[in-house]
């Protein structure tokens, strides 16, 4: 585990790594907890024997947005210094070579929203509300809520959840499609543990070509995709992985892969 405030990150021996956000009362986006999720970022980044991340609170909410206190003392630089810092720590997390499940509970609005946004999948308790609600504050997303939202639920729903500022219930949010799941309050952490289990137990080198895969070729012209796909095939045919993925097919058994 490494030294952070107001975030934990916990590893497993299975490549399960599990990001717990941890500043009461409701995990409020102020400058010291944007920093640890910058710094958990750059640390997950660098953990070759990572499969999987979830991103999780200890706190009765997911994550309530800014700390709309801390804001009110800052200049209008600050606010730009801040927005960029934050908008740079929930890319961190959207471009991690792994892929990432934020398991929410309680409330996920403005920035705690976007940073759920940028996880690749999202599994959400029935008593959860999610919503982008920067425009009811004069403002708008500015940590890619207008981008990652439009590409997740298409372009009329993210202008429906961000024009009216609403906070949408989990089954509103399953309806459009920003939930991949929606699960009983006290199954939350341990469905989300499933789902990253049955991606972890799969070839890493072929989970993280497969993401790349997936965002690298999404806005390119289709024969461009295409090549963009074989290029990322082409990285796992001399894996270790791919022959012991044959071998365990032959001999009837779970395979055993190292990551190589």
């Amino acid at each position: 585990m490494i030294d952070l405030r107001w975030v934990r990150l916990e590893k497993t021996d299975d490549g399960i790594r599990v990001l717990t956000l941890d500043r009461p009362p409701v995990n409020a986006l102020g400058f010291e907890l944007v920093e640890d999720l910058g710094r958990a970022a750059e640390n997950l980044r660098k953990d070759e024997a990572a499969r999987c991340l979830i991103v999780r609170s200890s706190q009765r909410h997911f994550c309530a947005g800014a700390d709309l206190k801390e804001r009110q003392g800052m200049s209008v630089d600050e606010v730009r210094s801040f927005v960029t810092m934050l908008s740079s720590a929930v890319s961190a997390i959207a471009t991690l070579p792994i892929p990432s499940i934020a398991a929410i509970r309680g409330a996920a609005v403005g920035g705690g929203c976007e940073l759920a946004l940028a996880c690749d999948l999202r599994v959400v308790a029935e008593d959860a509300a999610m919503g982008l609600r920067e425009t009811a504050l004069a403002i708008l997303p500015g940590a890619g809520g207008t981008q990652r939202l439009s590409r997740i639920a298409g372009l009329a729903r993210a202008k429906r959840w961000i024009f009216t500022a609403k906070a949408y219930s989990a089954a509103e949010a399953l309806a459009d499609g920003v939930a991949d799941k929606v699960v009983a309050p006290e199954r939350l952490d341990a469905e989300a543990r499933r789902l990253a289990e049955a991606i972890a137990a799969n070839g890493p080198v072929a989970v993280r070509q497969a993401k790349k895969a997936i965002e690298g070729g999404f806005d390119l012209p289709i024969a461009e995709a295409l090549a963009y796909e074989w290029e990322c095939y082409q990285a796992v045919l001399a894996t270790d992985d791919r022959i012991e993925a044959l071998r365990a097919f032959s001999e009837k058994r779970p395979p055993r892969f190292k990551g190589r």
